[in-house]
């Protein structure tokens, strides 16, 4: 197993554990078909959920009355940073030598019943009309998804980073010429590790981004998508999927009609108003979200409440239409709701009404 295939299956073992954890938690109807698309990416997810399932439920009670045992096999089939990672059934046979004789024949049992199930679910998969993903070395397809109010970091096949804001769906799909994200919610955070031979691509509503050795970030916006760099360059234009972005026009090396930005430099994306100039900004203020904050000077009202609902529970609502447009400045944590409620206690005229459903901001 090469280098790059070891990454991938320890992203795929990963991936798995999450899914086996929120499966517990219970899946919202979103949630569910996110889990089924990602099933059907790969029989490698399959077989990785499969394993930890089992291996969670049948075992635990294969090695009962000797103290860590099922946690140690546990431990197995997550993936530790110092490790090299082995596809699943080798570390599930040492895993399964080191319990008792006594257990071994139960232990058994539950391998060759694993076994048998992956065996038929690997020919109805062979047999399914439904296309799947090529080995994995080849291509490989990822989703991710955030809750409201989560956030979280992926580390892709390549070293790179994805940062996930709250309420964000992304797809990563990986092949041997390119490498490409489509952000379809929310916000994401990347960290490139440049390939001069394999472009890295992000669609993103009718923008496309391509890395030219960067961190950068892309926001869904009402109408349009923001894109803020923090170091490097990116070029951005009008996704070739658009209207206006030439969608029969071959690609070649970056997106049509396209801007350059360097750090600290954004720019908004609209099929409407393209091209667009960049313009400065305070990329750290931008990106604040990541350190779980939310970061004003001279904002109005309205559109840090807007911020503020990306996050919280409980939104809030200003009734009051002249105090939308109040200009306020400062830092806030996006799980601190109730000292941004003490903040606007705060100010002359502001009125706060918290009830279990709203928070309801009005003039006095």
């Amino acid at each position: 197993m090469t280098g790059n295939d070891e990454r991938v299956r320890s992203l795929i073992t990963q991936q798995a554990a999450d899914w086996f954890i929120a499966n517990r938690a219970g899946l919202s109807a979103r949630e569910r078909e996110l889990f089924a698309g990602w099933l059907k990416a790969s029989p490698v997810h399959v077989e990785e959920y499969l394993a930890l399932s089992v291996l969670a439920h049948d075992l635990r009670q294969a090695g009962a009355g000797h103290a860590g045992s099922a946690n140690e096999l546990m431990a197995r089939a997550w993936i530790e940073d110092h490790r090299t990672v082995e596809p699943f059934w080798p570390r599930f046979m040492a895993g399964i030598r080191e319990l008792t004789s006594s257990r071994w024949q139960a232990a058994a049992l539950t391998m060759a019943a694993l076994a048998m199930v992956a065996l038929g679910l690997s020919l109805l998969w062979r047999l399914s009309p439904v296309a799947h993903a090529p080995a994995i070395s080849e291509f490989t397809v990822l989703h991710f998804a955030t809750r409201h109010g989560e956030q979280q970091t992926e580390r892709l096949a390549d070293d790179s980073l994805l940062h996930l804001n709250t309420d964000t769906e992304v797809t990563v799909r990986y092949d041997a010429k390119e490498r490409r994200v489509t952000l379809t919610a929310g916000e994401a955070d990347f960290e490139v590790t440049h390939e001069s031979g394999r472009p890295f691509r992000v669609f993103a509503g009718s923008a496309e981004v391509v890395d030219l050795g960067t961190r950068f970030d892309v926001r869904l916006d009402a109408g349009s998508t923001v894109v803020t760099v923090v170091e490097g360059r990116v070029a951005v234009g009008l996704s070739p999927m658009s209207a206006g972005g030439g969608a029969n026009l071959p690609w070649q090396g970056g997106p049509t009609r396209s801007v350059q930005l360097g750090a600290n430099q954004q720019v908004t994306v609209a099929e409407s108003d393209w091209p667009a100039a960049p313009v400065a900004v305070d990329a750290q203020r931008s990106t604040a979200w990541l350190h779980r904050q939310i970061s004003f000077d001279h904002e109005p009202l309205e559109r840090v409440a807007r911020e503020f609902n990306r996050y919280s529970h409980t939104p809030i609502e200003i009734t009051t239409p002249a105090l939308r447009k109040l200009e306020i400045s400062g830092v806030f944590s996006t799980d601190d709701t109730d000292a941004f409620i003490a903040f606007l206690r705060s100010l002359d005229g502001v009125h706060v009404e918290v009830t279990p459903t709203r928070i309801r901001v009005s003039q006095d």
